[in-house]
């Protein structure tokens, strides 16, 4: 189920810039969030009515407007780059979290999280290095993409934060309620009206893969994976998200890979799994290296 939904997930890149084609980022999240919305409700309305009050406004603006900022910027920053790239790079969020969880919380990272974040800049240091030479550039389409990397990680921080708090169904619910009002305003005043176009059946396709797979049906098998595998486990194989959609991007969307651009990918993906992994594990692989090490002395 996991690995599935990260597939879906790895997915949704390559189909939302195929979308994009024809509907714009704003609107298309608008139906995204608001689609999504409806069908919460439908499934989960006893919770969720009950539970929305004025104490939930605040944590509502809150988690709504990071997920409004960070979807624009990824989207955004998605219509000039390849969908593996952006994959990668989005998955930078799973380092700066616990640098996030500091600045909210007050909760120190660990000296892992802060080896992982050097190896993570390593990383987008090779993805940023121009063809044939040794000068970095990253394009706007990166910063948008590093910079919703950045919100993502305060978004899931406030997330954990008010999910303690609150019901967790009710505030995703206000999340996604919030953030849906914001990507309407931003499309009226931002972006074309909608049109013809919209209905070509490949674009219709691909929403409702968006919609339906990559959120409704994704969620679904998160859940249930979650109720039979360990969080930590189960954060190894959904980080699995990012080959997903590199693989997807090269076979479908004929992306061409420097070997500079490797390496940057393996160095977050590297980063990603020290971050997701728990310390304990890490400390005993260093152990076990170390008592190898000692043996092989020995002998």
């Amino acid at each position: 189920m996991l690995l599935g939904c990260a597939a879906l997930w790895g997915g949704s890149y390559l189909v939302s810039k195929i979308t994009m084609t024809a509907i714009p980022p704003q609107w298309m999240m608008t139906m995204r969030t608001a689609g999504a919305c409806l069908v919460m409700l439908v499934l989960f309305h006893r919770t969720i009515i009950p539970s929305l009050n004025r104490s939930m406004i605040l944590p509502a603006i809150f988690v709504g407007g990071t997920y409004w900022g960070t979807m624009v910027l990824q989207t955004k920053g998605l219509l000039t780059i390849d969908p593996g790239r952006s994959a990668f790079l989005t998955a930078v969020y799973c380092v700066l979290t616990p640098f996030a969880s500091w600045c909210v919380s007050r909760n120190r990272p660990h000296n892992v999280n802060i080896i992982a974040g050097v190896i993570c800049l390593v990383g987008v240091g090779f993805v940023a290095l121009k063809p044939g030479g040794l000068s970095l550039s990253l394009s706007l389409g990166d910063i948008l993409t590093v910079g919703c990397a950045i919100v993502f990680s305060f978004n899931l921080t406030y997330l954990g934060v008010y999910s303690k708090k609150f019901n967790a169904i009710a505030i995703t619910f206000a999340q996604f309620a919030v953030a849906a009002i914001l990507f309407f305003v931003g499309a009226l005043f931002t972006e074309p009206a909608p049109d013809a176009s919209w209905l070509e059946p490949k674009i219709i396709v691909s929403f409702l893969y968006l919609f339906l797979g990559a959120t409704t049906l994704a969620q679904i098998m998160q859940n249930i994976g979650l109720a039979h595998v360990s969080a930590s486990s189960a954060s190894i194989v959904m980080c699995t998200e990012s080959l997903f959609s590199e693989f997807f991007s090269v076979v479908f969307w004929g992306t061409q890979l420097r070997l500079t651009t490797l390496i940057g990918f393996a160095f977050i993906f590297l980063a990603v799994l020290m971050s997701i992994l728990r310390r304990s594990i890490i400390v005993n692989a260093v152990r076990c290296m170390e008592d190898w090490a000692i043996d092989h002395v020995k002998h």
